[in-house]
């Protein structure tokens, strides 16, 4: 089984391109849905996000993540804790999943941060998902709900979507003007035939 990442920046579409290759039958893990799901479950991380962040970051429903958004999107030293605390787990999670689908072709790992942390070293290829930043500030706008403001401090928080095009092995241009379906059928041919 090859492991395949998918990544792109907040608004570039990887829920979309996501979609198709599960209709193609690739097994998805979504690290951000699995993050979520870790910050509500995991004893060990529970504890360490309260201790970084206070005991009133958890709700009585779970983890106020507008709350925890705004504390670690205005302040990337703190933005750089929470992902110390939440990437192992994540990590430890995905190769538990792994070994479920251990007998696919491939499978893709969708992560807004792969290039960021040591996460692209533990991938065979990575498929890059990009659209130009105003179509991609006007989605999450729509989307979220959140400011521009908002909206382009996340965006500063991330590689460069130049950066991420460079280190690519495969790239999906999601600009309302180039059909993706074709470019993802062409990339699922090459990940099969390998």
């Amino acid at each position: 089984m090859k492991k395949i990442g998918i990544t792109g920046g907040i608004g570039c579409g990887k829920t979309t391109a996501t979609k198709v290759f599960s209709l193609l039958g690739v097994p998805i893990y979504n690290a951000d849905e699995r993050s979520k799901t870790i910050l509500n479950s995991s004893p060990s991380v529970i504890e360490k996000v309260k201790q970084q962040f206070g005991d009133d970051i958890y709700e009585t429903s779970g983890i106020n993540r507008k709350k925890l958004a705004a504390i670690v999107f205005n302040n990337p030293e703190l933005l750089i804790q929470l992902n110390a605390i939440l990437h192992p787990a994540v990590f430890d999670d995905f190769d538990n999943w792994c070994l479920l689908h251990h007998n696919e072709p491939y499978i893709l790992k969708e992560a807004a941060l792969i290039f960021e942390t040591i996460l692209h070293q533990k991938l065979e290829k990575i498929i890059v998902i990009t659209a130009p930043e105003k179509l991609r500030i006007n989605r999450v706008m729509k989307r979220d709900g959140l400011t521009q403001d908002e909206v382009e401090k996340r965006i500063q928080n991330q590689m460069s979507e130049k950066e991420k095009v460079e280190r690519a092995n495969f790239v999906i241009y999601n600009d309302e003007q180039q059909l993706i379906i074709p470019q993802i059928l062409k990339i699922h041919s090459t990940l099969i035939a390998k």
